[in-house]
């Protein structure tokens, strides 16, 4: 099996190539996903709201972390259905599938989130 022609060498460019398409990806992501928009935006209210709720660092970074998660796994819902669309936008149970599985892990990460947001808030009104 040879080598894929994309596939970097390695180096500092690699480096430099790496950081110019994850630029590329989030651009992409803003440009054209509307979810991702609106998760970007309910972080911009939520990043200060970390600070003022948790009592430690741990506890401001475990509450990043959630919205982070969120973020990363949107993209990866966003790049998936991507995929799937460029493979066919004609109606495929397994392409269905896959999207709908996607979509329930931002699902899941944004549950997750909630109740952790909703527990440090808890803690932080009636301790």
């Amino acid at each position: 099996m040879s080598d894929s022609p994309f596939k970097s060498k390695g180096g500092f460019s690699r480096l430099t190539g790496a950081l110019r398409y994850s630029a590329q990806g989030l651009s992409a992501a803003v440009r054209h996903e509307a979810a991702f928009r609106q998760e970007l935006l309910l972080a911009a209210v939520f990043v200060p709201l970390a600070f003022w709720l948790g009592r430690t660092p741990l506890e401001t970074t475990a509450l990043l972390a959630t919205i982070v998660f969120v973020l990363i796994l949107e993209l990866i819902n966003s790049a998936l259905e991507a995929l799937a669309d460029a493979i066919t936008l004609e109606h495929h149970p397994l392409i269905g599938r896959a999207k709908d599985l996607g979509s329930a892990a931002v699902l899941l990460a944004l549950l997750f989130a909630g109740a952790v947001w909703i527990t440090f808030l808890y803690s932080r009104l009636f301790s």
